[in-house]
């Protein structure tokens, strides 16, 4: 005999992922922020001019190359993306354990959520 599958087993990892996620990118952040007060905690900071944010941490090649150089900006990025992922995480799990529960209204709906998280990211809309 199969165990059935049971809802509250699927919020329990949901929580898990969850937390994980929130854990995981804050620990990113931190080592970032460290490596990035170490190497500019001495530097004199001048307000009278604008100097943005550099061109690497901007698009995912660069955020990638950073983090293998050892760079605490790209660190912290990759740590903020960590932490705006985890929540996309958690609608696949969700429509995961509706699939699982064969709820096909719930499963639709959390399609179509995931649809216009994605579509949102893409497209740079919001609302």
């Amino acid at each position: 005999m199969t165990k059935k599958f049971k809802d509250t087993d699927m919020q329990a990892v949901i929580g898990w992922i969850l937390r994980a996620g929130v854990l995981v990118s804050m620990s990113v952040i931190f080592i970032g922020g460290v490596i990035y007060i170490y190497r500019h905690g001495q530097t004199y900071v001048d307000y009278s001019k604008f100097v943005g944010v550099p061109d690497f941490v901007s698009n995912p090649a660069g955020i990638i190359h950073g983090i293998i150089t050892g760079r605490g900006r790209a660190i912290i990025q990759a740590g903020v993306i960590l932490l705006i992922a985890t929540p996309v995480v958690r609608v696949i799990f969700s429509a995961i354990g509706f699939i699982m529960e064969k709820d096909y209204l719930y499963t639709g709906i959390t399609i179509i959520v995931l649809l216009i998280i994605l579509f949102s990211m893409l497209s740079g809309h919001a609302g």
